[in-house]
């Protein structure tokens, strides 16, 4: 610790002697500074214990000196160390009153203790509390990395955690926390979520410091890009010293070295990924185990899903971040949290692929920031029905369906067994098939505007009785003889065989999708 008025009182070779403010001499002294001045304020800094032989003081004279030494308490000054034998034999009284009244520290110093010895002592304490600082630093930054080599981020949260006897905790990219020491403070880490996901916003490296009413936290964002990777928050009764401080640095370079991987790393990853997935679409599963290894072995074991994720129109989160690597890191963060495996394989800035087990927090993960970003979605994404490695292109397929279509309804996530278990007739609500449907009928509706007969309904009809006479006739209220001229007429009209059972397919689409189906 630095040196205080009390451990100077007890230097034996100062000789000094304590006159007033004995309860303040636990003050801790950031310098001694000499000054004869009458007014020495505007040149302190605070924290320092002030020497005079009060050459230039009216120091008899009551209210000069209460002024005076109001004056230094207000300058943050901590002490007073007055010469006797040099101008005075004694401490004036007047200042004697002044210091007790105020209860600023006043020191008396004989005349054999030189003011250049205080300042060495002073020197010397901050000097060996310095080297104190840096060594216990130093000492915690061996500790740390011994942690992180051994047994990864737990540990080192952990140990800094007991450094800067408070608590400490790891959050990842999206803002949730990793892990938090000790165990009671989990409920605290959990608060600062809203706290991380601004500092997130910021460009790394950023910083901030929450008070709160126990403790003093400072938020440390981890990353070596410009997108934050992950934040460390460490809470404290009080502001850090220079060894907690040296150990929360080293814990912030630890810490980044671990959840951050290098490029060249993630990287070739993806290479690796991306050779899995396109083995896989090319039915060459067994292959695609072997590359796979023990990387993502496990990941093909088991059923699993396929992902493919774009951009939605004007769908960047903020200028210059790209949704797809925002989305790419949720949904590694949620697998890493639930000791998932994922396969991530980008496709430049316009695609993202991702394997990821059927049923787990990845699927989950996705679908939940599905919904958070409904209303501004950054991506659109497409999702396959359950898969294994044989059946990969059929899910790569399933995925670009459902993509496909969530652009078409402009959902943010759409699940292939979602359109299965629903119905086609949403798909028709596109500008192409109406053009189709339209020109398909369009013959049909101008010979109808003639006056010269009722084509279409009658279509309708007998296109929903399945082909039927008397039942559409009886619909119609018509004779089956004057139906089956009718349909002879769509057939000369559209130049299509009623009989071809894709023609009366695409007709009563194209009627379904005029909305000329109802009825």
């Amino acid at each position: 610790m630095p040196p205080t008025l009390a451990s100077l009182v007890q230097h034996s070779s100062l000789r000094l002697v304590v006159r007033a403010g004995e309860d303040r001499l636990d003050t801790p002294v950031r310098w001694a500074h000499v000054s004869e001045l009458a007014d020495p304020v505007p040149y302190m800094e605070g924290g320092e214990l002030l020497l005079t032989t009060g050459l230039t003081l009216d120091a008899e004279d009551g209210e000069a000196m209460r002024r005076y030494v109001r004056r230094l308490l207000g300058a943050g000054v901590v002490g007073l160390g007055f010469a006797v034998g040099v101008n005075y034999d004694d401490i004036p009284d007047a200042l004697l009153d002044a210091a007790r009244a105020e209860h600023l520290p006043l020191l008396e110093v004989p005349r054999r203790t030189p003011f250049l010895a205080i300042s060495k002592a002073v020197s010397a304490a901050i000097a060996a509390d310095q080297y104190r600082a840096v060594t216990a630093g130093f000492e915690a930054q061996r500790e740390l990395t011994r942690a992180a080599l051994a047994e990864g981020p737990d540990a080192v949260v952990a140990r800094l955690a007991a450094h800067v006897d408070g608590w400490a905790a790891l959050y990842d990219a999206s803002g949730a926390v990793v892990t938090v020491s000790p165990d009671w403070a989990a409920r605290r880490a959990a608060r600062l979520t809203p706290d991380v996901e601004r500092l997130r916003e910021r460009p790394a490296p950023a910083s901030a410091v929450v008070g709160g009413t126990d403790d003093r936290v400072e938020l440390q964002s981890l990353g070596t890009g410009r997108r934050v990777r992950g934040a460390l928050a460490v809470g404290t009764g009080a502001p850090l010293g220079t060894a907690e401080r040296y150990a929360v640095h080293s814990a912030i370079a630890l810490l980044t070295l671990t959840t951050e991987r290098s490029r060249s790393l993630q990287a070739a990853e993806h290479r690796l990924g991306a050779a899995v997935v396109r083995m896989m679409l090319a039915g060459q599963s067994e292959h695609a185990r072997t590359v796979a290894g023990d990387v993502y072995g496990g990941l093909l074991d088991a059923p699993f899903r396929l992902l493919v994720a774009e951009p939605a129109a004007g769908g960047e989160k903020s200028p210059g971040e790209p949704p797809l690597p925002v989305l790419a890191e949720a949904l590694e963060a949620a697998a890493a949290r639930a000791g998932e495996a994922v396969l991530t394989v980008p496709e430049g800035d316009r695609r993202l692929v991702v394997l990821a087990g059927d049923g787990g927090a990845v699927v989950a993960a996705c679908a939940g920031y599905a919904e958070r970003e409904a209303d501004d979605a950054g991506v659109v994404v497409g999702l396959s029905a359950s898969a294994g490695p044989a059946t990969a292109a059929a899910a790569y397929k399933q995925a670009e369906q459902a993509l496909s279509v969530a652009r078409r309804r402009g959902r943010a996530l759409v699940e292939h067994e979602d359109l299965a278990a629903g119905s086609v007739l949403p798909l028709l609500a596109d500008d192409a098939v109406r053009a189709f449907a339209d020109g398909l009928l369009r013959a049909l509706r101008e010979h109808d505007a003639t006056g010269r007969g009722d084509l279409v309904a009658s279509l309708r009809a007998w296109l929903s009785r399945h082909g039927q006479w008397d039942a559409a006739a009886a619909d119609l209220g018509v004779h089956r003889h004057t139906l089956r001229y009718r349909m002879r007429r769509v057939e000369e009209i559209l130049g299509r065989s009623l009989d071809d059972p894709d023609v009366r397919m695409e007709l009563w689409l194209a009627l379904k999708a005029t909305g000329e189906g109802e009825g």
